[in-house]
């Protein structure tokens, strides 16, 4: 587990380009799915790392030996729901290449998260997901993330089709 460095942003485009053809394949419209693409990716992470919002902005990679094989982005929420606690930090975005799971990077990457997000004075950590994706929830209930109660539809497509999420919440203590 480590920060990411602006090399790694072709592996983790190519990671997040697995993670995105599993995650979304149901419910994405194929061409949008079609859409998806390591080399995209990799541009969008290379500019990100390049250039962070602020410094409390991070990337995490997880490696097996050298190889990156997933990835956290996480940083200060921009979720203004007055009922999240004061400093609450969010992960953006997080995956594990498919044929990476299962053998712990996943687990370490959300704790290195959260304690990423604790040593930036955050005391909450959010997480959106999928409404349907119980298998997430159930990962990121084991790192303490719950729902709670909060959701959003998202417009998936030109027809107006909108996939839920839910709204998972850690408090990180102080």
């Amino acid at each position: 587990m480590r920060t990411a460095r602006h090399t790694d942003a072709p592996a983790v485009g190519l990671v997040q380009n697995a993670v995105f053809r599993a995650t979304y394949a149901e419910v994405l419209p194929d061409e949008a799915i079609a859409q998806f693409a390591p080399g995209a990716f990799a541009a969008a992470w290379r500019d990100a790392l390049a250039g962070p919002p602020s410094p409390l902005h991070r990337v995490l990679v997880a490696c097996a030996g050298e190889q990156v094989v997933g990835f956290a982005a996480l940083g200060p929420t921009s979720d203004t729901d007055p009922t999240l606690p004061e400093h609450t930090g969010e992960i953006y975005v997080m995956g594990i290449h498919p044929d990476a799971r299962r053998s712990g990077h996943g687990s370490r990457l959300l704790n290195a998260s959260a304690d990423t997000l604790r040593a930036g004075n955050h005391h909450a950590l959010v997480a959106w997901t999928l409404a349907d994706d119980a298998g997430t929830r159930d990962f990121c209930a084991t790192g303490g993330l719950e729902p709670d109660g909060a959701w959003r539809d998202r417009v998936v497509d030109a027809e107006g089709r909108v996939a839920r999420e839910v709204r998972l919440l850690a408090h990180l203590g102080e």
